[in-house]
């Protein structure tokens, strides 16, 4: 399939730059695989729409602050880094901006007076190596939330919290899993309520989730890899429910990969791994029923991923929809619920 069959019309206006005022308020669209129905509602109405006896997965990864700004020894210029994987000791991979200036023994003086070079590159990606060990604590002050390019603003104090999920726990990702975004702890109980079950998967976001597809066979294209993490509790609630025959639904994009890479013939293997799946059209789902997301940017990895889901007509439709009906698209925009 070519990259450009993923491709669809969207007006600058309807990216969303703030998240909304309130969490939880978002607009909705339902869409039904069975009867190709669409249905406007909103997140708060989801508790009411999940099936009985369906299990949710969600992602519990936490954004840290990975976007961070140095000065080039060399010429003094301001420089923009986006940490990505942790490699271990002082070493981290990176993205930076105007990559092609940032070559192998390269100096940075960041704004604590902290020093790191550039110890080797990979196309856009950097290997940056800091005089010392930084952590998360460090990065708390001196980092910046990780807004994605199509936020054409600075990060403020509201995305300290806007731009991660209440539910939150284990730092490592340097982009939101957005889908959890909309979720709050008045939803979170009113599902508790219906007796609806949910565990936690953690997969940290990197290049793996956001890298664009660049190759014009979308079959060409190479995902990066990314960490996840199954606990025992969570995969004996997913082999439960699909011996139960009782619908699994995943909350975003990143808790399909998980699940969908960690599932060997009808057991959920536990612990740490790590995925380079990308699923896009005809992929057969083995564990995901239903799906929990937010509207993705075209050409991207998303969209072919829920595409191969729901059917790629069918959700280009919805997206023509989503625009018509001027829905707020990406990170801070609204939601879909694909039954």
């Amino acid at each position: 399939m070519d990259r450009t069959d993923f491709s669809f019309e969207l007006p600058p206006e309807l990216i969303a730059q703030h998240p909304p005022e309130e969490r939880g308020k978002s607009r909705l669209m339902v869409l039904n695989r069975s009867t190709g129905r669409r249905e406007h509602r909103v997140v708060a109405d989801l508790p009411d729409l999940v099936p009985e006896g369906a299990l949710m997965v969600f992602n519990d990864s936490r954004v840290r602050k990975a976007r961070l700004f140095a000065r080039a020894v060399d010429t003094g210029a301001e420089v923009e880094f986006l940490l990505t994987r942790f490699l271990g000791g002082c070493r981290w991979e990176a993205m930076v901006k105007r990559a092609k200036r940032r070559r192998a023994g390269s100096r940075y003086q960041f704004p604590d007076g902290t020093m790191a070079e550039i110890e080797g590159e990979d196309g856009d990606l950097r290997i940056i190596a800091f005089e010392r060990p930084i952590d998360d604590a460090w990065l708390d002050t001196y980092g910046h939330i990780p807004l994605p390019p199509y936020i054409k603003r600075p990060d403020e104090a509201e995305d300290d919290q806007r731009y991660q999920t209440v539910y939150a726990k284990n730092t490592g990702s340097s982009a939101a899993p957005t889908a959890g975004l909309h979720f709050t702890e008045e939803i979170l109980e009113r599902l508790d309520a219906r007796g609806i079950e949910r565990v936690f998967v953690t997969l940290h976001v990197g290049l793996g989730t956001f890298m664009p597809v660049r190759a014009d066979r979308i079959e060409d294209h190479v995902m990066h890899e990314e960490t996840y993490s199954v606990s025992d509790e969570t995969a004996s609630a997913v082999e439960r429910a699909k011996r139960e025959k009782r619908p699994v639904i995943a909350v975003g994009t990143t808790s399909v990969r998980t699940l969908e890479s960690a599932w060997e013939g009808d057991r959920l293997r536990r612990g740490d791994g790590a995925t380079s799946i990308f699923i896009y059209p005809p992929y057969h789902f083995k564990v995901v029923d239903q799906l929990f997301t937010n509207f993705h940017t075209p050409e991207s990895t998303l969209l072919m991923l829920v595409s191969a889901f729901a059917g790629r007509e069918f959700i280009l439709e919805s997206y023509a929809e989503a625009v018509r009906e001027r829905y707020r698209f990406f990170s801070y925009g609204d939601a879909m619920y694909i039954q």
